[in-house]
């Protein structure tokens, strides 16, 4: 059997509601992933900073180490200059890596706040109150 009906308006042919704006849904599917954008942001910035006091530390001890015989660090010796570059490829990596972590969790934030006030914005009066008694079933 066949049938003549066209869609009515809002319909597909499948007889399923169309989406009348993709904008809302695309916005749908990047707030489900900032929350654990954030995280990961929040969870390297906080590895990087601690590998950065970890390098500090380091090259203050090297320093210190070099500087035990009567010798400078910042003479333009070699060993000097050495030893002055030695973690130089990890603390710019990972003052790289921190600015970017830091600028994705401030991105995810950012959008779960925007999305939590548009939220608040739609259900304007919380919800029912409940007391006590009905949260407890008496």
């Amino acid at each position: 059997m066949e049938s003549s009906e066209t869609p009515t308006p809002g319909q597909s042919d499948s007889g399923q509601p169309e989406s009348t704006s993709p904008a809302p849904a695309q916005h749908s599917r990047l707030v489900r992933y900032a929350r654990p954008v954030l995280i990961a942001g929040a969870v390297v910035a906080v590895v990087c900073l601690v590998l950065l006091v970890i390098i500090f530390l380091l090259d203050s001890f090297n320093a210190t180490v070099y500087s035990v015989g009567g010798k400078n660090i910042s003479d333009a010796t070699e060993e000097a200059r050495q030893i002055r570059d030695l973690y130089m490829g990890a603390r710019v990596g990972g003052i790289v890596v921190l600015i970017v972590s830091v600028l994705a969790a401030a991105a995810a934030a950012a959008m779960l706040v925007r999305e939590q006030r548009k939220a608040g914005d739609e259900d304007a009066d919380g919800g029912e109150d409940l007391g006590f008694d009905d949260l407890a079933g008496r």
